[in-house]
């Protein structure tokens, strides 16, 4: 077949080029890809800390200011005894109803492990304490032995 003045088109040439210089943009997005992931889960797992957190305190506050009962500040230092109490509800205190409160709507999934297992800490354990007094919820973190984009350690948040 005679060559063609004005035929559009291209070679096989052009085509190769063209397949070698995308692949290669490519390869260098894959990394700014996976980084991004990891620091959306990051901020999802800063999220959930946060939230658990704030419901054990709003717990610990119910307990002080005489809102829950049944329960009592000595022992367990108003603090709640597992993280399903916090989904669960507690009853109202003085109430005619068995109206409860409640202060999760569910316990959130870690991000890092994929499951709703959390590390719990108890108000008789240390700051770094990897086993649970079991008493109560004083502070929870993750189970996750992943190392963040700054360096630290998940179970350290």
């Amino acid at each position: 077949m005679p060559f063609r003045h004005g035929s559009s088109g291209f070679s096989f040439v052009e085509l190769v080029i063209a397949t070698a210089v995308m692949m290669v943009l490519a390869s260098a997005a894959l990394p700014i890809a996976r980084v991004s992931i990891k620091r959306q889960k990051e901020a999802e797992l800063r999220r959930d800390l946060r939230d658990i957190r704030s419901a054990i305190d709003a717990y610990k506050d119910a307990v002080v200011g005489n809102l829950i009962g049944g329960v009592s500040v000595t022992g367990s230092e108003g603090y709640p005894p597992d993280l399903e109490t916090l989904v669960n509800g507690v009853t109202r205190a003085n109430s005619a109803s068995d109206s409860k409160i409640k202060f999760l709507r569910r316990v959130p999934v870690d991000p890092m492990t994929g499951t709703t297992e959390w590390g719990l800490r108890a108000t008789g354990d240390t700051p770094t304490s990897r086993s649970w007094g079991g008493a109560n919820v004083f502070d929870v973190y993750s189970k996750s032995d992943g190392i963040a984009l700054d360096g630290s350690k998940y179970k350290d948040w």
